[in-house]
């Protein structure tokens, strides 16, 4: 019982004494059905679903969902089927585990259906329920922190897949830090020499930048602390695979991708948000056109949050998302924040 030790603290925090027992018999049933079953690493198998279920266990889903977490290989990979999960753990963890298992064995019958967005938008629409989604995700999560022990070509393999399907899945369904985690993982992955000279330059840049953040956060947290408006201000850094797109994609020169300094001011209600708007073009000037509002129109993935680009000190371009911390948790686990 000792690898379910690390799921049960996270759970402990929030299911109820019954659902636990429920995780504790799936986690057991998932144990000896993958008893002696090993992954590339050498490590037990069941090593594997613990994982994904503390994955999704830290976005605090629902016990179903970890409960089919733990279980997710067990009718592809046993002689186990889903008549015997149905019969243990009920229709709806049966159904999750069959999804995810139908999703592993989906494959491109042409060229067409085999592009990224034609294959990502199959997979939207075979799946009902959006918990097998949230599982798939959390599976190739850990897939991607594993990939160490794999052969160099599968490891890319999965690293392309990764970048052009579950990465983009998870921007659509608004869940920014698995987006994030499968991009960076990919990219290291993918272009190993890439990755590392942008890490290097990036961790350069950031030494030289730590000042001019500072002075910034002061004057942004002092203007408020006048207004009497209680907030949360922090610092954003963009991640090194988004950096590399804008130079590919865009044909940025990395210094004017750098020389953005971006904040994030956390208030109570939207109507604080748009008093915190006032109040920067107050402190800096704002660039005209450069405001977005996605509190009154938000994104399709339910993103809300108000947008502005401003000119700081000494002409430095700042950029300011505004939110309230519903808005800020609907923009980290999209989806999963209900």
């Amino acid at each position: 019982m000792y690898l379910f030790e690390s799921l049960n603290q996270l759970i402990q925090t929030y299911l109820p004494e019954d659902q636990i027992k429920r995780l504790r018999q799936a986690y057991l049933v998932a144990r000896d059905a993958h008893e002696g079953q090993t992954r590339s690493s050498g490590e037990p198998y069941i090593t594997h679903p613990v994982a994904v279920a503390c994955i999704l266990a830290e976005m605090k889903l629902d016990y179903e969902t970890l409960m089919a977490a733990l279980l997710h290989d067990v009718i592809e990979d046993t002689p186990a089927t889903y008549q015997d999960m149905e019969q243990l753990f009920g229709k709806s963890v049966a159904e999750l585990v069959e999804g995810v298992s139908k999703l592993d064995k989906l494959k491109f019958r042409d060229k067409k259906e085999a592009q990224a967005e034609n294959f990502r938008k199959m997979i939207m629409a075979m799946v009902q329920d959006i918990r097998v989604i949230l599982i798939k995700l959390a599976d190739r999560t850990h897939n991607m922190r594993t990939l160490g022990s794999l052969r160099p070509d599968k490891r890319r393999r999965i690293a392309r897949e990764t970048l052009e399907i579950y990465s983009p899945l998870a921007h659509r369904l608004g869940i920014h830090h698995i987006k994030t985690e499968l991009e960076e993982l990919g990219f290291e992955a993918l272009y190993p020499n890439r990755y590392r000279v942008i890490k290097e330059v990036v961790k350069a840049a950031r030494g030289n930048r730590k000042e001019m953040i500072q002075k910034i956060l002061s004057e942004i947290e002092g203007r408020l602390q006048e207004a009497g408006i209680p907030c949360r201000v922090s610092g954003r850094e963009k991640h090194l695979y988004s950096i590399y797109c804008k130079m590919v994609l865009k044909e940025q020169r990395f210094h004017s991708i750098m020389d953005i300094y971006a904040f994030r001011v956390i208030v109570h209600d939207s109507d604080t948000c748009y008093r915190v708007l006032g109040q920067m073009h107050s402190l800096y000037k704002p660039r005209p056109g450069r405001v977005k509002d996605y509190i009154a129109i938000p994104k399709a993935n339910g993103y809300q949050s108000l947008h502005t680009s401003m000119i700081g000190p000494h002409g430095v371009p700042v950029e300011v998302q505004i939110r309230t911390e519903d808005m800020d948790q609907m923009a980290e686990m999209g989806v999963a924040a209900h």
